[in-house]
């Protein structure tokens, strides 16, 4: 199992959360697809829960405030106040700004350049996902873009990303990684495939089994299928939404390729 108790590394995806129009009914709609754990509403916590697979952290489900039902990919970061303040000097936006979360961290909601939204944590007590690479857990992450190059440039200069090009991914597809590491952490490329009228967002990965089985759980819970399942050289994959429209991709993690080093 592939678990983490220290703080991830600054520019890490640490964490993902999924807004929902009825979080319990969300939180049956996960367990049903990926086997989490999934506690009741905290009024403490505005609703806001935190799943688990295998007894750890995986991911959250808070309430929709408005908009469409969507997944939030978090970056880890030491000072988020100081990436806050400098993100519109490289075009980006403050949509939610510095919030402590009591004592499991602080954290910012921005979003790029092109427009796609994502989050910022500055871990406490709670890191952000201590599993990953596992069924259930986070395996990756792509930015799906209307413009790759300028949001390269944006995350880079945020987070000194290095990017390397994924020759049968497509054209203007990159992996992005830590300069001092060489496994990427996700990719960065444009829409792919993506509805039209689709703005630029970040598409999350989920590790399963069975993929084939994972999409049948998810039409019977009320899920869609956005794209038929597909076997790739990186594993078998499915292009979801879950009952609110929120978009995933679930991916088998018997893959000829190894998932992502989170390791920092």
């Amino acid at each position: 199992m592939s678990t983490r108790t220290s703080p991830w590394p600054h520019g890490i995806p640490c964490w993902a959360d999924v807004s929902a129009t009825d979080v319990r009914a969300s939180g049956a709609f996960y367990s049903a697809v990926l086997g989490w754990a999934v506690p009741e509403p905290d009024e403490q916590w505005g609703g806001y829960v935190t799943a688990a697979a295998g007894g750890q952290l995986v991911a959250g489900i808070g309430p929709l405030q408005g908009g469409s039902a969507a997944w939030t990919v978090y970056l880890a970061t030491d000072d988020v106040a100081g990436l806050a303040a400098r993100a519109p000097e490289h075009g980006g936006t403050v949509l939610a700004p510095v919030m402590d979360v009591g004592p499991l961290g602080r954290m910012a909601i921005l979003a790029d350049p092109s427009g796609a939204t994502f989050g910022l944590w500055q871990a406490g007590t709670m890191i952000g996902a201590s599993r990953v690479n596992e069924p259930g857990a986070l395996t990756w992450e792509d930015l799906r873009s209307t413009d790759p190059g300028a949001a390269r440039a944006f995350y880079g200069a945020l987070f000194g990303y290095a990017y390397d090009p994924v020759e049968m991914a497509g054209p203007d597809y990159t992996t992005f990684r830590l300069p001092s590491e060489q496994a990427p952490l996700g990719g960065m490329g444009p829409m792919m495939g993506s509805p039209d009228g689709t703005g630029s967002h970040w598409l999350v990965y989920f590790g399963v089994a069975d993929t084939d089985a994972a999409v049948a759980a998810a039409e019977a819970a009320g899920g869609s299928l956005l794209a038929p399942a597909k076997d790739t050289p990186f594993g078998r994959m499915a292009w979801l939404a879950d009952p609110d429209g929120a978009a995933f991709t679930v991916m088998s993690i018997e893959a000829s390729q190894p998932a992502p080093d989170r390791s920092g």
